[in-house]
C-alpha cells in the first residue's frame, strides 16, 4: 500500500524515533508499504517518520541502472558503527522536501549495523551514493533533515517554499 509522505515542516519529521522492539509481521508489512511508497515516489530511500511512523526503520535501494537488478534493503534500528575520515559531497534531495536540492558533505564511507526482515543482525560497509543515502535516512530517525546542514538563509528559503506548497496542496485537496 502506498502511503502519503509527510511534507516539511511537520513536527513528526523532527522527532527522535523509538527503536523497533521486534521484527513482527506488522513491521514487515510496514517495510513493504515503505518500499512501495519509495519506488512510487520515486526515491532511493525512505524513513518511517516520513510516513508518520516514529519507529527506527528505513528502506533504501540505490540501484540506478535500467539493466541492474533492484536491491531493496530494509533496516530496523540501523546504527552507524564506523565513519571514514574522508568526506564526499552529494547533491541531496528528500521526498519530504520535494524539488529542493542542496549539496551536503558527509563521510564518504560508513559501516552500518541493523536488524533485517529475518530478525537477524546484519552489518555492511557502504560507499558512494549508498553511504550518502543511509546517513540521510538515519538522520530522519533522529529528527534531522538534510536542510539542517545548510545555512540559516537557505534553510529558511526552502522551508517557506514547502509551507507554500502545503497551502497549495491543501487548497487543491
Amino acid at each position: 500500500m502506498i502511503r502519503p509522505i509527510l511534507i516539511h515542516p511537520d513536527p513528526r519529521l523532527k522527532k527522535l524515533c523509538d527503536p523497533v522492539a521486534e521484527v513482527s509481521s506488522d513491521m514487515g508489512k510496514l517495510a513493504e508499504d515503505m518500499l512501495q511508497t519509495m519506488y512510487d515516489a520515486p526515491g532511493i530511500g525512505l524513513a518511517a517518520p516520513q510516513i508518520g511512523v516514529t519507529k527506527r526503520l528505513i528502506v533504501m535501494d540505490c540501484v540506478k541502472g535500467e539493466n541492474e537488478a533492484p536491491r531493496p534493503l530494509v533496516l530496523f534500528n540501523p546504527e552507524i558503527t564506523w565513519s571514514s575520515e574522508e568526506l564526499s559531497t552529494y547533491e541531496e534531495g528528500c521526498l519530504s522536501i520535494p524539488d529542493q536540492y542542496a549539496e551536503v558533505q558527509r563521510p564518504a564511507e560508513v559501516r552500518v549495523r541493523w536488524i533485517g526482515l529475518d530478525g537477524k543482525l546484519q552489518e555492511e560497509q557502504f560507499s558512494g551514493l549508498w553511504a550518502t543515502c543511509v546517513q540521510h535516512e538515519i538522520d530522519h530517525l533522529n529528527g534531522k533533515l538534510f536542510i539542517d546542514y545548510l545555512g540559516p538563509l537557505k534553510r529558511q528559503l526552502i522551508t517557506r517554499k514547502m509551507e507554500k506548497l502545503k497551502r497549495e496542496r491543501a487548497r487543491q485537496g
